[in-house]
């Protein structure tokens, strides 16, 4: 009997061993990568190994890579105004957003909010291109920012489309990525992505280090978000975080090595996880099932139900689900993503996020369906998971 099953890999997964031992291993070395001393070659020379490894877990050359503190410090770094291409200094003239977007994204960055402006999202949560068509048509030098998958439904999205649209128009654009990588393919040019955003903690490696990645030199950022000493060739000061970012440089080798099979795997669990949703529930709603979506997602609700009581129910239980994204210091707020989508507000009070990972298990899913079981059993007779 499993202890406990954690269903909850979109808000952060567990430290993958490969990560585990490269931060054991790069805690010894004392040096500073700035040092010219031996000790502080020896950190860069770790520092840059690992952006190597980044690199090639989205195609991108090393070059391009610049570590930050996670997902929400490189879409800051994204959205800003002043991005330069070769072909144009002048300054970005409007954000567009998807409705869906994480809200470290939403949030507008560096932008002021009378520049940024919403593209909605059809009913199967997937960015509406026409409207986005419309809105670049309005729009002076805009830059697009589109998540690659959504961390709540998560259905994938028409990226390579969007960004030849956007490029068509003059624009560029930034994909927040944080959810890709280990799960589908996740390379910057096939994307048609000029910046990409991902984080180590969602694919295995530690919290607290991140990564903005450039599609090539000609796109620069004349003003840093961080000032100081100049570190990551001037765009991000302060010392890095050595540790982090070795350990992942290793998660990134390890998801770029595994993710076929391992996405693969998540897909059987997943089909047999919502065949049981239906069978105990038939009443079931799977939000964004009829559009594409990661492999490792599924976001239901059934009508009356409550999200916080169900989410804490299930913990009881031994289960760890959410409610949505976990950005919101422990609160339980109406899904954004869902409302856009014009679920009904019954509903969306209701919906639970299950994700899985590379150690989820048959046995897992087999704890999560008798849980549901009792769950349902108690929603049918109305009793406290009940709105």
């Amino acid at each position: 009997m499993v202890d406990r099953s954690y269903f909850d890999w979109n808000a952060t997964a567990p430290l993958r061993p490969q990560a585990v031992a490269a931060l054991a291993d790069a805690l010894t070395v004392a040096g500073n990568p700035s040092s010219v001393h031996a000790e502080g070659r020896a950190a860069r020379r770790l520092v840059e190994r690992a952006r190597e490894q980044v690199a090639a877990l989205v195609g991108a050359e090393p070059g391009n890579v610049f570590f930050t503190s996670g997902g929400t410090e490189a879409n800051m770094l994204a959205l800003t105004p002043a991005i330069e291409t070769a072909q144009d200094k002048r300054p970005r003239g409007r954000l567009l957003l998807s409705a869906i977007e994480h809200s470290s994204v939403r949030t507008g960055g560096r932008f002021p909010a009378a520049m940024v402006e919403d593209v909605p999202v059809k009913a199967d949560g997937s960015v509406d291109l026409d409207a986005l068509g419309a809105a670049l048509a309005r729009a002076a030098r805009p830059l697009v920012s589109l998540m690659l998958a959504n961390n709540e439904t998560g259905v994938v999205q028409p990226v390579a489309e969007a960004a030849a649209i956007t490029h068509a128009a003059g624009g560029l654009v930034h994909v927040d990525a944080v959810q890709g990588p280990g799960r589908m393919p996740c390379d910057i040019a096939a994307l048609g992505a000029d910046l990409l955003t991902i984080s180590a903690h969602k694919l295995g490696g530690p919290k607290g280090v991140g990564a903005l990645v450039r599609r090539g030199d000609a796109i620069h950022f004349p003003e840093p978000l961080i000032r100081g000493g100049g570190q990551e060739r001037g765009l991000r000061a302060g010392t890095e975080n050595v540790a982090g970012i070795v350990a992942f440089g290793a998660a990134a080798d390890a998801v770029r090595e595994q993710c076929a099979a391992e996405a693969e795997r998540m897909r059987t669990l997943r089909e047999a996880l919502e065949a049981g949703l239906r069978a105990i529930a038939p009443d079931v709603v799977i939000f964004g099932e009829a559009a594409q979506r990661l492999p490792n997602t599924t976001l239901f609700a059934v009508e009356g139900m409550k999200a916080e009581t169900a989410v804490i129910a299930f913990d009881l239980e031994g289960i760890a689900v959410s409610s949505g994204a976990a950005c919101s210091s422990g609160k339980v707020q109406p899904s954004h993503v869902l409302a856009a989508m014009g679920v009904s507000p019954a509903l969306l009070r209701g919906a639970v996020r299950v994700s899985l990972g590379w150690t989820t298990t048959d046995a897992d899913v087999e704890c999560f369906l008798a849980a549901w079981r009792k769950l349902a059993k108690a929603l049918s007779k109305g009793h406290s998971i009940a709105a």
